[in-house]
């Protein structure tokens, strides 16, 4: 792996961990503005607990060494999350100030996921 792709991996890792960190404790503390956020996109406040959790274990999975396949998990989870932000974003008419936080998280997910260690990788003992 070159220097280069260590670095951008660690910065996206950080930058993403930090962000879910921060949005997932806002989450499970059911911060004012967060259950606003919500219930204009439809979604009721105890969701804001469950995908609060699934952030924070996600971000354990993707900074502890090894456990490749959990940590393919916990990507596709972010992954999944943040998509599904945008999307109920968009569905509701929101604009470019709302996108901007699930656009980024979406883009750290992809360049951490794709930038990781082979040590971070999951192979699958069954490919040919």
């Amino acid at each position: 792996m070159s220097k280069t792709k260590k670095i951008i991996y660690w910065v996206a890792t950080l930058w993403l961990s930090l962000g879910m960190s921060v949005t997932g404790a806002l989450q499970i503390m059911r911060h004012e503005e967060e259950v606003k956020m919500m219930s204009r996109l439809g979604y009721l406040p105890y969701f804001l607990v469950i995908i609060g959790v699934w952030k924070l274990l996600g971000v354990i999975a993707v900074l502890m060494p090894r456990l490749p396949l959990l940590k393919e998990w916990a990507y596709a989870g972010f992954f999944f999350a943040m998509s599904g932000a945008i999307v109920s974003h968009l569905a509701v008419g929101d604009g470019a100030k709302e996108l901007f936080g699930p656009s980024l998280l979406l883009v750290l997910t992809i360049v951490s996921w794709y930038c990781r260690p082979a040590g971070r990788k999951f192979v699958s003992l069954n490919h040919h």
